[in-house]
């Protein structure tokens, strides 16, 4: 088993330059039998702020054969490291539950910090490259079979461990959770980062990962759009691309040319929109990259 929880990561939660213990709470311990409470709850520690939109990294206690956050069993590594993340519209108090190899149960509750999300007009066609919303309905639901398909796929790829860096310089257009208003007609929050460059400009890989998704034909909204399993559950998504230099099952590295930035599908202008997505958590992007 890997040992007691001193050495934390130096992958995106670190970023934020936090650590902090889980604040035992009155009657948040539900063990099958009564829990140690030395060192199993000794080495209850992770790393990062939790907060809408953000993804923390932690370690599991000694002993721990499977790990739980709000009752949805998580992907552990082999030294007991493990990603938490928390959709942009999460639930401000989170639980976490450590299940030991003898049956023990340590859970604790901790609470999710809230978001600070604004209201973004954009001069775009709310149905992207499609016409009518009649074409809009006829193509949108194979696209989105491609794209949970794509997102169902595991590697054993560990860029989830890296430092993440950005794809592609330039100025942030577009911010992650922002309430979008497409010509007038309010329409979902904003699940990326759009980032402002010229057409044609090359972007990179954040990390090293697999490509689970590198569509050729043009979607409705994401234009030519292309994905990376980073491994642990986090994949990446690279939308409006005008071309794209990698194919499904690629296998990439961190900082490797994958793509030029376009204008396809909804978009208003040449922009790279970066969107993360942790299991079935949207992540903010800017969270997991260096602020300078």
């Amino acid at each position: 088993m890997h040992r007691s929880f001193r050495v934390l990561l130096t992958i995106p939660a670190l970023i934020l330059g936090i650590r902090f213990a889980f604040v035992p709470v009155a009657a948040q311990t539900v063990p099958i039998k009564q829990a140690s409470a030395t060192q199993a709850e000794a080495d209850l520690w992770m790393s990062g702020t939790a907060v809408q939109g953000g993804l923390v990294t932690a370690r599991a206690p000694n002993g721990t054969r499977a790990v739980f956050l709000n009752d949805e069993e998580l992907a552990l590594g082999s030294d007991g490291i493990f990603l938490m993340g928390f959709d942009r519209d999460a639930d401000m108090q989170a639980r976490v539950v450590f299940v030991l190899d003898d049956g023990r149960k340590i859970e604790r509750q901790f609470a999710v910090a809230p978001g600070n999300w604004r209201i973004e007009n954009v001069s775009a066609n709310l149905t992207g490259g499609a016409k009518t919303s009649a074409e809009f309905q006829a193509r949108r639901s194979t696209e989105l079979a491609r794209i949970n398909a794509a997102r169902a796929i595991r590697s054993d790829t560990t860029g989830w461990r890296q430092q993440f860096i950005r794809p592609v310089s330039g100025r942030i257009s577009g911010l992650f959770g922002a309430q979008r208003i497409y010509n007038g007609t309010p329409s979902s929050y904003h699940s990326g980062m759009d980032i402002a460059a010229s057409n044609g400009t090359p972007f990179v890989a954040p990390a090293d990962g697999v490509v689970i998704l590198s569509a050729a034909d043009v979607f409705t909204l994401e234009g030519h759009l292309l994905m990376i399993d980073h491994g642990m559950g986090l994949n990446s998504a690279f939308l409006h691309s005008s071309r794209l230099l990698v194919k499904e099952g690629d296998v990439v590295k961190q900082g490797q040319v994958i793509g030029e930035v376009g204008a396809t599908g909804r978009a208003s202008g040449p922009h790279l929109h970066w969107g993360l997505k942790w299991n079935n958590a949207r992540i903010d992007p800017k969270l997991l990259i260096p602020s300078n």
